[in-house]
């Protein structure tokens, strides 16, 4: 796998305190930097990326707090710095834990443009990448690998899916823990343009940290992101289904729910990700059902509709242990 770069929609901005304002003495002079929270807030427009986050993500009450948290001690220290008072870049290396579809990548996109938009790093682009992405296979092939990665990722946020995999004491022989070195250097010197983010398993995430006393000093921000309820999931069920221009049949609703009831006790349930499998899985059905008719003239109506036998082809509804997300 290679490192995942993602850019952020609207990150280019102007330099963060240099608004030109028109006066009578020059059109070139700048104006006085921002002296309110209003005023900062109007100007790098990180209301905007919160409220996106607000509007895209259902639930995560707590998470989407502590985002504004941070954010709120990012907009302070801005003015801090406009009225000469000292300001040392805080420690944002954080620590996302949950089961997977919980949300934790399209909080760490959002992160990464709250932390560019109000100056804490230069680009704001999130690399996502694994252990395999830094982790070599023989003597002196993880530092450079680790080390290419973290040049990627200067300047924005680097997101560690399954961080725990970086630390394997079961074997000997082992590169994980060069690896992890690395990181913890560049986490505290360049903590002022980086921002390291680790995700996984809440138990895994709490045993690694256990094991890697450097590791758990360097992270500021521990966000724990809680499994969806089935009214969580219906909701985000419907969100999916209008961004594609579908739409459950009064019948087919209470299935789905239904359905959710089911698989939420059922293994390797993935939150949203199961979500879009399932969808994904009545539409084709509905795309056979429609396709079985070949001759009949289609409405919008029936091309964007699912019915309850689009959900009921389930195997879950057929007394099946369901074996995949």
């Amino acid at each position: 796998m290679n490192p995942t770069p993602y850019a952020i929609p609207g990150s280019k901005l102007p330099p963060s305190d240099t608004v030109v304002a028109v006066a009578p003495a020059s059109a070139d002079t700048p104006a006085p930097p921002p002296r309110s929270i209003g005023a900062v807030l109007a100007h790098t427009q990180v209301e905007a990326v919160l409220q996106e986050l607000d509007d895209e993500l259902v639930g995560l009450a707590p998470v989407k707090a502590r985002v504004r948290d941070i954010a709120a001690l990012l907009v302070i220290d801005k003015l801090r710095t406009h009225l000469g008072l000292p300001s040392q870049p805080p420690s944002l290396h954080m620590c996302f834990s949950g089961n997977p579809g919980t949300g934790k990548t399209t909080v760490a996109l959002r992160m990464a443009q709250i932390l560019h938009r109000l100056g804490h790093v230069r680009k704001g682009h999130l690399v996502a990448v694994t252990r395999d992405d830094l982790v070599g296979q023989y003597i002196g092939h993880t530092a450079p690998k680790t080390r290419e990665v973290l040049k990627r990722a200067m300047g924005g946020v680097l997101f560690i899916d399954e961080a725990y995999y970086l630390y394997r004491p079961e074997n000997e022989r082992d590169y994980g823990q060069e690896a992890i070195e690395i990181l913890l250097q560049v986490m505290e010197n360049h903590r002022d343009d980086l921002v390291v983010i680790l995700a996984g398993y809440e138990d895994r995430m709490n045993t690694f940290f256990q094991s890697n006393p450097g590791m758990r000093s360097r992270i500021a921000h521990h966000l724990s992101f809680p499994d969806y309820s089935v009214h969580e999931l219906m909701q985000i069920s419907h969100q999916m289904l209008a961004e594609q221009k579908y739409r459950f049949s009064p019948e087919a609703a209470q299935a789905f729910e239904d359905y959710l009831g089911l698989r939420l006790a059922q293994p390797h349930f993935a939150n949203a990700r199961s979500v879009r499998n399932a969808l994904d899985r009545a539409r084709l059905r509905q795309a056979s059902r429609l396709f079985a008719q070949p001759q009949r003239e289609l409405t919008a109506d029936e091309l964007t509709q699912l019915q309850a036998p689009d959900i009921l082809g389930s195997r879950l509804f057929n007394g099946e242990r369901a074996s995949h997300a």
